[in-house]
């Protein structure tokens, strides 16, 4: 929605113009400030006029139609006016009645190809009626440097690309054989049926070639020896027959005008194929997971402890950017189970000798669970090395264990049939055997004569530990992270890949360099009563000291629990007599003695303890809100944490902090002045504000009120198959200063990413057909915060990959407008959705890691690093920024990507608006990599998770987070989600995920 502001006589007015396409883009510019860190920026006129700047590219062209004015006197329901010193007079944004999502073209009428009417909530049959928003220029804000980037150019070929389907009979569900196949039928027939061409084969049911091959339709007859038995012994043969039949020929064309900017749609066909064509020589020479590939000799695996080891490699994808085809390369790290003899990796896994003691159930469930399902090879046949899957194991130890041996059920043990058979004596008959093959007909096989094979990813949870030794190997600082990228191209030698010569694509050797700038930090406001009362960081860091919060809030009734055996009640008392001290001088007024003295309890009475607190602390205060708890938790505390936080805050609406026993020993300054910062937020304060925030001077946040969203959905680890995902949406429910967010979160089906309650609708028996979801319920929240009803929209949804863009955009902004037509008719804010990607491959590099002023302490490249141009998409509106300071490793930029704007955002200004939101984070006094209210929503999803382990009630919960009347979610095939228990009013009103 373009927005100009214009001077008339005093008052500033909020103009809506009704054409939606080819329209002027204005800039709102801040006052130059003063930035050399000699003093905060001097407040200009509020109502300075704006600079304003034509874009030449196009607004987004899926707009609704028919926005308008409308008199503020007209029935108000959602909210009265208020006067605020930072709202200009505005009237309220008008869409079509029933607030939802349709296309529209300049002059107001439906655009083809998009169905006018309402995107129904739910999968959309088409996506390609909607256009993301295009590029509105590129920023001219910040000091300007050079970077590199991971990224290597490649030449697009000049060559035909065909597709071939490829039906092989039997079917084969491995890729690994199916390759094998393919290579079989290439090597025999590539000089005469093939043409002499070279395809790539993406191992499953297409083909790809340079150029046409000499048929139409072909079937071939291959026989494979099976690679188990190839060494010895008589030879097991396999016939296929593979079909290859032509299906169309990829348009390289399309591609060149998509990459020049000339077509806003990507030909993912095309890109796919040179990917595939890529990726071809490296799954021959190495173990290829995902996008990524990994070998043992790329650097020597280390041991991650209970039988894993790190295994290095690199990711490889090709890439549309502005600079042309790009191939980013980034080196990975990965665990993988260690291809010992089964027995050591037992002992391993259980850190114990089991040669010579009997194992307990417990053993035995843990070494089932670490074997399901892993490829195990048998010994004890010399050179025949046969592959097994490992489908469960025996309850009984090997010398209990008999099977039948024909049809006459004759019996005979297992020990006996080793020996009769193979002439194997099995030596540790205490030990259960590995049972392999389906359930039906079981299979055993000892421990001893079996060995892991190698190169089987470890897909499941690790430990502390193991997760600790892996960082470490993963942890490379930026100048050796470079240095290794860098190896990779050369090892790789792309300029001698067959496969790359075949299909015409050439990759350069050296990192991109790409324009960069660094956007100058925001200024923060402290409290009046501080020495310093605002402050500038320092390359993304500051601190507390002769500060105040701006909003420090009163503690007057609290207690603390202690479940920790080793600190003493002295010890206790100390530590939160010193907490409270650094509350009080960080500006919170803090009562210094607590309710009832420190309780002390065991871990196992959680529940029991907690109640308990709570009543005797109600009963001391006489019926007075008990307002915060502090908890003192052993180091390792198991489902303690978890457990405690879902009792606090969904049963007895208690704000609780916890503490680990190490910190209470040895208390810091540093570490007390965080928690007081998480104990003042908690509380409903806050610590900082942007001081451009309080002097109006935020382009498109200051001028009209302005609510910032942010959204997340967590997924169960993979093995995982029956736990929800778990939702998260926090709002900001203060205006102008958008510090303070409310969070809510819900259940949804398993690995289900578009979030579900955003938007929801129910019947009721008395009121009918009632509106809820966590939208509505967060604009309505603000609306009591704040006094204002959110004239402009900013979602920053995190989580989402490339290929959900669509269907995340489509249905999640359909329940947003709903959610705001339900308040209110004609109700319809402009909406900005950007999209936060932190999984992705893109490392920026200092251009000369001996300038130390280019680079932070950890050799990273400067906080408030921005690149919007080269290794960005060609035509969207996307960019990387890195707003943090690296502590150790290579940072990891944000990606972030604005998929629908109506706000008519700047590049300049919603990069500097993100950065700036950046210094905002409530927990410490650093800038952080990824813009706040995605961080909250991502912390808020995960505490929500510790709400789904007790097996609760089916009908004993009502509702969700997200507020009353919370339906199941149901997937296809699934049954009905159970809904987490509601939070607490008093909970859900503050950060109580911080």
């Amino acid at each position: 929605m373009p927005v100009r502001q214009m001077k008339e006589s005093t008052e500033q007015h909020l103009v809506i113009k009704t054409h939606l396409l080819n329209s002027v883009n204005p800039v709102q510019r801040a006052p130059k400030t003063a930035q050399n860190g000699k003093g905060p920026p001097q407040h200009g006129p509020h109502n300075a006029k704006p600079q304003n700047q034509t874009s030449p590219q196009t607004r987004n062209r899926g707009r609704r139609r028919g926005r308008g004015g409308r008199k503020s006197d007209q029935g108000d329901a959602f909210v009265r006016p208020s006067s605020r010193h930072c709202t200009v007079a505005h009237k309220p944004v008008v869409a079509n009645q029933a607030g939802v999502l349709v296309a529209s073209t300049a002059n107001g009428s439906i655009k083809n190809g998009c169905d006018s009417g309402a995107i129904e909530m739910g999968f959309p049959s088409s996506s390609k009626c909607l256009s993301f928003a295009p590029r509105p220029g590129f920023g001219q804000v910040g000091t300007k440097c050079i970077v590199k980037a991971n990224h290597f150019f490649a030449e697009l070929p000049d060559k035909d690309l065909n597709q071939y389907d490829v039906t092989i009979t039997p079917e084969v569900s491995s890729r690994t054989v199916n390759r094998d196949i393919m290579a079989e039928l290439v090597r025999l027939y590539k000089e005469s049926d093939l043409g002499m061409r070279l395809p790539a084969y993406d191992g499953r049911k297409s083909l790809y070639t340079a150029g046409e091959l000499p048929f139409a339709w072909k079937e071939f007859k291959i026989t494979l020896v099976d690679e188990v038995d190839r060494t010895s012994g008589p030879k097991r043969e396999r016939e296929y027959h593979v079909v290859i039949k032509f299906v169309a020929r990829a348009n390289l064309h399309h591609l060149g005008q998509f990459l020049a900017g000339k077509r806003a749609d990507a030909p993912q066909e095309a890109l796919q194929i040179l990917d595939i064509v890529l990726r071809e020589l490296s799954t021959k020479r190495y173990c290829p997971i995902g996008r990524s590939f990994f070998s043992p000799d790329i650097r020597r695996p280390q041991r991650l402890g209970e039988g894993l080891e790190s295994w290095c490699g690199f990711y490889q994808s090709i890439r549309p950017t502005q600079m042309g085809l790009s191939l980013n390369i980034d080196m990975a790290c990965a665990a993988f189970i260690e291809p010992l003899p089964v027995v050591e990796f037992v002992g391993q896994l259980l850190g114990k000798d089991v040669l010579s003691r009997p194992l307990s159930d417990s053993d035995r469930v843990k070494i089932k669970k670490a074997l399901r399902g892993v490829k195990v090879e048998v010994t004890h046949r010399g050179n025949v090395r046969r592959k097994y899957r490992v489908s469960g194991l025996t309850s009984q130890p090997t010398r209990e264990l008999v099977f039948p041996v024909d049809d006459n059920s004759t019996m005979k043990s297992v020990v006996e049939y080793f020996q009769e058979m193979y002439g194997f004596t099995i030596q540790h008959t205490h030990l259960p055997c590995l049972q392999v093959g389906n359930q039906k007909k079981a299979n055993y096989l000892p421990m001893e004569a079996c060995k892991i094979v190698e190169g089987q990813r470890y897909t499941k949870r690790l430990n502390e530990k193991q997760i600790t030794a892996l960082l470490k190997v993963t942890c490379q600082r930026p100048r050796d992270r470079e240095n290794d990228i860098l190896q990779t191209i050369q090892h790789n030698a792309y300029d001698q890949d067959p496969y790359a010569n075949e299909f015409g694509l050439k990759i350069s050797e050296k990192l991109a360099c790409v324009e960069a700038r660094i956007l100058p930090a925001p200024w923060l406001k402290y409290h009046e009563n501080g020495k310093e009362k605002n402050c500038l960081p320092q390359v993304g860091q500051w601190n507390m000291m002769n500060k105040k919060m701006i909003n420090g809030m009163t503690v007057s009734r609290w207690a603390c629990i202690n479940f920790s055996r080793s600190v003493q009640d002295s010890v206790a008392r100390g530590f939160c007599h010193e907490l409270a001290q650094m509350c009080q001088v960080s500006g919170m007024e803090f009562n210094p003695e607590p309710v009832i003295p420190i309780y002390n309890a065991r871990p196992e009475q959680v529940e029991k303890a907690l109640k308990h607190v709570y009543h005797a602390s109600m009963n001391k205060t006489k019926g007075k809100e008990f307002e915060l708890l502090l908890v003192i938790l052993p180091d390792n505390n198991g489902s303690l944490y978890g457990d405690l936080k879902r009792i606090c805050e969904t049963d007895l609406g208690l704000i609780s902090q916890c503490c680990l026993t190490k910190h209470v020993f040895k208390i810091s300054k540093q570490y007390l002045a965080n928690v007081s910062l998480k104990i003042n937020v908690k509380m409903g304060g806050r610590n900082t504000v942007l001081l451009d925030a309080l002097s109006c001077r935020i382009p498109l946040v200051s001028d009209i009120p302005t609510i910032i969203f942010g959204a997340d959905v967590t997924h169960p680890e993979n093995g995982e198959d029956s736990c929800p995902s778990i939702a998260a949406v926090v709002a900001s429910q203060d205006w102008p200063e958008v510090t303070k967010y409310a969070g809510l979160v819900c259940a949804q089906a398993h690995r289900q990413e578009l979030i579900q309650d955003l938007y929801k609708t129910w019947h009721d028996p008395v009121r009918g057909t009632v509106s809820g979801g966590m939208i509505r319920d967060l604009l309505v929240s603000f609306r009591k915060a704040t006094g204002q009803k959110p004239l402009r929209i900013i979602f920053y949804r995190d989580g989402v990959s490339e290929g959900q863009f669509y269907q995340v955009l489509l249905y999640e902004l359909d329940a947003i407008r709903k959610a705001c037509a339900s308040l209110e008719p004609n109700y319809q804010p402009p909406v900005t959705f950007i999209v936060v990607q932190k999984r992705h491959h893109t490392r920026l590099f200092a251009n000369n890691h001996r300038d130390k002023g280019s680079t932070d302490k950890s050799g990273n490249i400067l906080p408030g690093t921005v690149v919007d141009s080269k290794i960005c998409h060609p035509t969207e509106f996307d960019f990387y920024l890195c707003s943090h300071a690296g502590i150790q490793g290579t940072s990891r930029p944000a990606h972030y990507h604005v998929l629908w704007d109506e706000n008519n955002f700047t590049a300049d200004g919603i990069q500097s608006l993100t950065n700036n939101l950046c210094y905002t984070y409530a927990r410490c006094t650093r800038s952080v990599s990824v813009v706040p209210p995605a961080y909250y929503a991502h912390l808020a999803a995960f505490r929500a998770r510790f709400y789904t382990e007790p097996d609760m009630q089916e009908n004993g919960s009502t509702g969700s987070g997200a507020g009353h009347g919370f339906k199941t979610t149901r997937a296809a095939g699934e049954s009905g989600v159970r809904p987490l228990p509601a939070l607490k009013e008093n909970v859900k009103r503050v950060m109580f995920y911080c």
